[in-house]
């Protein structure tokens, strides 16, 4: 995803039944809650939060048209979670489809909310996820991982791609960092392509905390992101040479003048025009035109469908990766799109991502 969006979505609503009829609205600060104008809907909802104490993640997903039979959603930072069915005249709760079944009875890791300084004292708020059981952590292999967008936002709860890093004994940190949306507008900063020396400080900065707080050891600090967050760790690369060993990007920007080009015969082009901007900040922030300065490995993902952010962008980055010299690697699919929403290319793209990292800081694979 490469576009802005509001501070307040209608994704925020709280709906309910075939009518979408709204009972409700939910914002996020250190984790997502809820308010309820309906208060039928208002207590039966806390009846349900206190039936699944182990799931804070509570949701109606849909229901019958008469709403007297509801689908409900309940998960946790370390549950993917299980969708139920839900009789209200009976009051009978039964379960309907455990998400991703293989991870039952596995132990996934808590995420908790952090905030951390800025180069400029501004404190950014993020999410830290530690191996599973690790309370004491001391100079890990660590991950910094900047989310997508770039006017998105990371949330507590499950995330797959975190989960795994930290099952393999990363600690990943991510950042909503300036340029991230739902903090109001003087956050939001002008958007993180516009402002990129501010939202990559930020994200550069994440992986010095992580350093100063001796969760990490500086010799083992990766990045990697997906979409904006490829664009943001590549570009944190051209920013800081210092701070990161490796980088592992997923179908990202890299080129800003490029991304103006790929829209220019689609409706959006005034949109995405304006979001990137003008000048010499365009070419100072576009890492294929900077390449020469990246000091570490980089591995590159991307599919040929991808309608986000065109291939060309991966393809343009790994030849000015090769004339500077760096080493680095492009893996491709011939029939995916930008999430890469096929298991087998996934579990693809986290087992390479994974060798590439430890082969980068020194770790047998």
């Amino acid at each position: 995803m490469i576009y802005s969006r509001p501070d307040v979505d209608v994704d925020d609503l709280i709906r309910i039944g075939r009518r979408n009829r709204v009972v409700g609205v939910s914002f996020a600060t250190d984790v997502r809650q809820p308010v309820y104008f309906d208060p039928d809907i208002e207590k039966l909802m806390r009846s349900l939060s206190r039936a699944l104490p182990q799931q804070p993640q509570v949701q109606i997903v849909d229901s019958s048209v008469d709403e007297h039979v509801l689908l409900i959603f309940a998960g946790s930072d370390d549950d993917p979670g299980v969708y139920y069915l839900f009789d209200r005249p009976s009051k009978q709760l039964r379960t309907f489809l455990v998400t991703r079944g293989e991870l039952e009875g596995v132990k996934l890791a808590k995420v908790k909310s952090v905030t951390y300084p800025a180069g400029d004292g501004e404190m950014v708020p993020g999410y830290l996820t530690l191996p599973p059981g690790m309370d004491d952590p001391k100079g890990l292999p660590s991950i910094v991982l900047p989310h997508g967008g770039p006017s998105d936002r990371d949330e507590w709860g499950f995330d797959w791609l975190s989960q795994y890093y930290a099952s393999r004994g990363f600690a990943v940190l991510q950042p909503n960092f300036r340029g991230s949306t739902g903090y109001g507008d003087a956050w939001l900063h002008r958007n993180g392509f516009r402002s990129w020396r501010i939202a990559i400080g930020d994200v550069l900065d994440a992986g010095r905390w992580l350093v100063a707080q001796g969760i990490a050891d500086p010799a083992k600090l990766c990045v990697v992101g997906w979409s904006y967050g490829g664009y943001a760790a590549l570009q944190s690369a051209v920013t800081d040479q210092g701070v990161f060993k490796a980088v592992v990007a997923i179908a990202p920007v890299t080129d800003l003048y490029a991304l103006k080009e790929e829209h220019r015969d689609w409706s959006d082009f005034n949109l995405v025009s304006d979001m990137i901007g003008e000048g010499p900040q365009v070419r100072e922030g576009s890492p294929a035109r900077n390449a020469e300065k990246i000091k570490v490995p980089v591995l590159l993902f991307h599919a040929a469908f991808d309608r986000n952010v065109g291939i060309a962008q991966s393809r343009l980055m790994a030849a000015r990766l090769e004339s500077a010299g760096v080493k680095h690697e492009l893996v491709t699919w011939d029939d995916l799109d930008h999430h890469l929403e096929d298991s087998a290319a996934r579990t693809e793209m986290l087992r390479k991502s994974e060798a590439f990292l430890r082969q980068a800081i020194g770790e047998v694979p």
